[in-house]
C-alpha cells in the first residue's frame, strides 16, 4: 500500500460523510422516475387530443364516425395505462446513465408500438361493439407519441443530468490504474452530466499483496484522482468513503479474481460494474441466461451476423445502397471533375483491400492524394497534415467525400454499408501478427462505416481498439444497429472530428 498507510487513518481524515444521503437519493430518484411517468403521462394525452382534434376537422379518404364522450373517455384510459405499463416493461423508467439519444429513440417507439397494439385488443374486449376508432388518427397519434416523448424525454434527461451534476452525484470508486481504468477516468471525466463524483482508484494486488503495476509512491491517474491503495481493501475503502457505486476496470485479471472482488461487496448497498476490458472480449451489455438440460449456462458470446440474418442485411444494403448512390451521384460527378481539373492523374484511385474471408477486392474511392505518393515510400499509413494530399483531398478527406464511391463496391456484393473498415494486405499481414482476434473480422464484409468509426476510432488510433469494437458489432448485430450506426456517420460528416484524415 502507498506510504504505508492504511485505510482507517487516511480515510478518516479525507472522508465527510453526509448524513441521511442515501435516503435523500432514494427520495430524488423516486421524484425523477415519479416526473418521468407524468411527463409521459401528459404527453401522451396531449398525441392522443391532437390526433382525435386533427381527424375530427380532416376528412382524409373517409369520414369520420366521432365516439360518444365516455366511450372516448374510455378508450383514452386505456391506451394511457397500457403505454405506461409497457413502457415500464421495456426499462423505459429504469434509472440508467449515459444512454445515446438515439437508443431512446429506438426504445420509445418500439414501446409505442407495442402498447398501441395492446391497447387495441384491451379496448376492443372493454366496449365490444362499442369500440370504433379512426386507423388514420391511430396512425396520427402513433407519430405524435412516439415524436412528444422522446422530445420530452429528452428535455427531461438534461433537466435530470444538470440535477446530478450540481446537487445530487452518486460516489464512484475505479479498481485499475491501468489503462482500463484510465479509460473510464477520462470517459466520466468528460462527462460530467452523468453525476458522479470520483472519490479515487484502486491499485489491483498480486498475490503477494502488492499493488501490481504500480510503484511505491503511485500518482493519481488523472490530476485531483487519488490512488488510495490496492483492492484487497476494496470492501473497508467503499464503506470509510461512503462509496455508491464501484466500476472494476483491470486489465488481464483472471475472471476468478474479478468475482472474488465483485463478493467482497456483497452486503454493501454498492452498485458494481465490471468494464468489458476486464474479460479481455466483447459481449452483449447483459449477459443471457440459458439452459443446457437443466444446467444454467451463462451465454457470454452470441455471433449475430448468422443464417437469415446476412440475407436482411444484404437486402438492406443493396436497398439503402441503391438510393445513396442515386442521391450522391450528382455530387460524385461534380467531385469527379474537380478531381481532373485540379491536380494530374485519374480521378478514381483503385486501391486494394481485404474483404470477406480474407479475399481482395478494389475499394473504389477519389483520389485525394498525388499520383506519385506512395512510389519512393511504399505502403504508408495515412498522418495527420499529411503532405501527399491534394488541396482538394485535404476537404474530401475531411468530410469522408472520397469514400462515396464505395457504395459501388456495396452494390457489386464487395463491401457492405456498415461493418470492419477494409485494410490494405500489406497492413493486414502486421496485424494478424499482433492483434488477437483480428483475423476473425475479416469473417464478415467490410463496411464503408463501422462501429468503430463513429466512436472516433479513425485515422493514427489504436488498431486493438477498433478490433473489440469490430467483434462487439458483429456478435450485437441487428437491423437497428446498422440504421443507429448510419446515424451517427451522418452526424459526423457534417461534424468531422479530429481524426478525419
Amino acid at each position: 500500500m502507498p506510504h504505508g498507510t492504511g485505510p482507517t487513518e487516511r480515510g478518516r481524515a479525507d472522508w465527510h460523510p453526509v448524513h441521511g444521503r442515501a435516503a435523500i437519493k432514494r427520495w430524488v430518484n423516486l421524484a425523477v422516475v415519479a416526473s418521468q411517468i407524468a411527463l409521459d403521462a401528459a404527453l401522451i394525452v396531449v398525441a392522443f387530443r391532437t390526433a382525435y382534434n386533427l381527424r375530427a376537422k380532416i376528412d382524409i379518404l373517409s369520414s369520420f364516425m366521432e365516439p360518444s364522450r365516455t366511450t372516448y373517455e374510455i378508450m383514452l384510459g386505456v391506451v394511457l395505462g397500457t403505454l405506461l405499463l409497457t413502457f415500464n416493461f421495456f426499462g423505459l423508467y429504469s434509472l440508467r446513465r449515459g444512454v445515446s439519444r438515439i437508443d431512446q429513440f429506438y426504445r420509445v417507439s418500439s414501446a409505442v408500438s407495442v402498447g398501441l397494439g395492446a391497447s387495441l385488443a384491451l379496448n376492443s374486449f372493454i366496449l365490444g361493439n362499442g369500440f370504433i376508432y379512426s386507423r388514420q388518427m391511430l396512425l396520427i397519434a402513433w407519430v405524435l407519441c412516439i415524436a412528444l416523448v422522446t422530445v420530452g424525454r429528452f428535455a427531461h434527461g438534461g433537466v435530470v443530468g444538470t440535477l446530478r451534476q450540481r446537487r445530487v452525484r452518486d460516489r464512484l470508486l475505479v479498481v485499475g490504474t491501468g489503462n482500463p481504468g484510465q479509460h473510464v477516468l477520462e470517459t466520466i471525466a468528460r462527462s460530467p452530466w452523468l453525476g458522479y463524483e470520483i472519490v479515487g482508484v484502486l491499485g489491483h494486488a498480486d498475490p503477494h499483496g502488492k499493488l501490481a503495476g504500480q510503484p511505491a509512491n503511485a500518482v493519481a491517474t488523472l490530476p485531483g484522482v487519488p490512488v488510495l491503495g490496492d483492492d484487497s481493501e476494496l470492501a473497508e475503502i467503499a464503506r470509510l468513503y461512503n462509496v455508491d457505486e464501484v466500476i472494476i476496470a483491470l486489465n488481464g485479471t483472471p475472471h476468478e479474481e474479478v468475482l472474488a472482488l465483485t463478493q467482497t461487496l456483497i452486503e454493501a448497498p454498492v452498485n458494481v460494474k465490471v468494464y468489458p476490458d476486464t474479460f479481455q472480449l466483447i459481449t452483449k451489455n447483459e449477459l443471457s441466461l440459458d439452459d443446457l438440460g437443466g444446467l444454467p449456462m451463462v451465454s457470454v458470446r452470441n455471433v449475430a451476423l448468422r443464417g437469415w440474418n446476412r440475407g436482411i442485411k444484404r437486402v438492406m444494403d443493396v436497398a439503402l445502397g441503391a438510393i445513396i448512390l442515386v442521391a450522391v451521384s450528382p455530387l460524385i460527378v461534380l467531385l469527379a471533375m474537380l478531381v481532373k481539373l485540379t491536380s494530374p492523374g485519374p480521378v478514381f484511385h483503385l486501391q486494394e483491400r481485404i474483404g470477406h474471408d480474407g479475399h481482395t477486392f478494389l475499394c473504389i474511392k477519389l483520389r485525394s492524394m498525388a499520383r506519385s505518393a506512395e512510389e519512393a515510400s511504399g505502403p504508408v499509413r495515412a498522418t495527420r497534415d499529411d503532405p501527399r494530399r491534394t488541396r482538394l483531398g485535404r476537404f474530401m478527406r475531411r468530410y469522408s467525400l472520397d469514400e462515396l464511391p464505395q457504395f459501388i463496391n456495396v452494390l457489386l456484393g464487395e463491401m457492405s454499408i456498415v461493418g470492419p473498415r477494409p485494410e490494405r494486405p500489406h497492413f493486414v499481414e502486421q496485424f494478424r501478427a499482433s492483434v488477437p482476434g483480428y483475423n476473425y473480422r475479416h469473417n464478415e464484409k467490410a463496411g464503408i462505416t463501422g462501429w468503430a468509426q463513429v466512436n472516433g476510432l479513425r485515422g493514427d488510433t489504436s488498431i486493438e481498439e477498433r478490433t473489440r469494437y469490430d467483434l462487439y458489432y458483429v456478435e450485437n448485430w441487428s437491423p437497428l444497429f446498422d440504421l443507429k450506426i448510419m446515424i451517427k456517420t451522418i452526424w459526423l460528416v457534417l461534424r468531422p472530428d479530429a481524426n478525419a484524415y
